[in-house]
């Protein structure tokens, strides 16, 4: 049996000490959202992004959105890491995000109008992350119809899409970017399992296969291993990485008012797991919460004024969803419910 020397045990400290320096060199930024999001996520984002060097979308899709405002100009986003607008970012879309391309181009195009350029160069994205079709949101809104008043009600368009990641029946950008052939038999084999489930639903094949084989073309130049780039950069830089969450912790699917929440972690873990970052290389979490609370969609809302007071809130707060545009419900701040959300995330601030 050998026994530590006073030798070993101190070169064992020396390289956990070291270990540390390392792990603790270099840490990622994390904006969330503490309530049922509209918090205001996207203004703190642009503020921090000033001084990012990368800037990261870890969950959700084009059902979540967030405005950003630079001068007298505001852009709406969706899929598009608000860092976008900053020509010294590079804007990585994680492997968590559900991404749906023809929304994609639609924003970047849209957002063109108002002065983005270049925003190829400056966007990176995952080869893991599952793409949404058109097919997808359809079944959506079929689904929908079936529950009627039953329905969950939230802007969430991309549950099929997470049902299909689930039974291992999606569809990742990896599979686009590979042989085209093989991405053809993998869309027809989703579009029979969708058909089976739902006859009513209509797809015209061949039109979807020609428009994504022109996307594949067009978005190959930023297509890479975002987990290895971002742990990367982390680990052997001093470049500043920050980390903005969709929607909120109280849409989390896990920790949210299940069943009204989205298909996605949009809490602390979903960081982690949406971007292939460890836990230690978090640093600051920074929970946004708005003076009162608002909501969109149906679920529980325990402070929810259905009065005038909540209509003057809804008025003078000018609220409305950003990517429905319809009314959001208003009401207290919920300081409970805070306390909930900053267990689960730990913010920092």
């Amino acid at each position: 049996m050998e026994v530590a020397t006073d030798k070993s045990v101190d070169e064992m400290n020396n390289c956990i000490q070291k270990r540390r320096k390392v792990e603790d060199a270099n840490k990622a930024t994390v904006v969330l959202g503490a309530q049922w999001g509209d918090e205001g996520k996207g203004k703190l984002v642009d503020l921090l992004a000033t001084s990012a060097d990368v800037v990261c979308r870890c969950a959700g899709g084009n059902n979540a959105g967030h405005t950003v405002v630079v001068g007298d100009t505001e852009y709406d986003f969706h899929l598009l890491p608000s860092g976008i607008i900053h020509k010294a970012c590079t804007s990585v879309i994680g492997n968590g995000v559900v991404i749906h391309l023809p929304g994609l181009f639609e924003e970047a195009e849209k957002a063109g109008t108002k002065g983005l350029s270049d925003w190829r160069e400056r966007l990176l994205i995952s080869d893991r992350a599952h793409l949404v079709f058109d097919m997808h949101q359809a079944v959506d809104g079929l689904q929908e119809m079936e529950k009627g008043k039953n329905c969950i009600g939230h802007e969430e368009r991309n549950r099929p899409n997470v049902s299909s990641k689930a039974s291992r029946s999606g569809i990742r950008v990896c599979d686009l970017m590979g042989d085209f052939e093989h991405f053809s038999n993998r869309f027809r084999s989703l579009v029979h399992v969708l058909q089976r489930t739902f006859p009513s639903l209509e797809v015209d094949v061949e039109q979807q296969l020609e428009m994504y084989k022109k996307y594949a073309e067009e978005i190959r130049p930023m297509i890479c291993d975002t987990i290895h780039y971002v742990n990367n950069v982390l680990l052997n830089t001093d470049k500043k990485v920050l980390v903005e969450g969709a929607n909120a912790t109280m849409l989390d699917i896990d920790f949210g008012t299940y069943p009204y929440v989205t298909s996605s972690n949009c809490s602390i873990g979903g960081v982690c797991t949406g971007l292939g970052i460890p836990p230690h290389k978090i640093g600051d979490v920074y929970g946004v919460v708005k003076a009162y609370t608002t909501r969109v969609g149906d679920g529980a809302f325990p402070t929810e004024q259905l009065n005038g007071t909540g209509e003057t809130l809804q008025v003078k707060g000018q609220e409305f969803g950003v990517t429905t545009k319809r009314k959001r419900r208003c009401g207290w701040l919920d300081v409970v419910l805070l306390k909930y959300t900053q267990m689960i995330n730990g913010f920092t601030a």
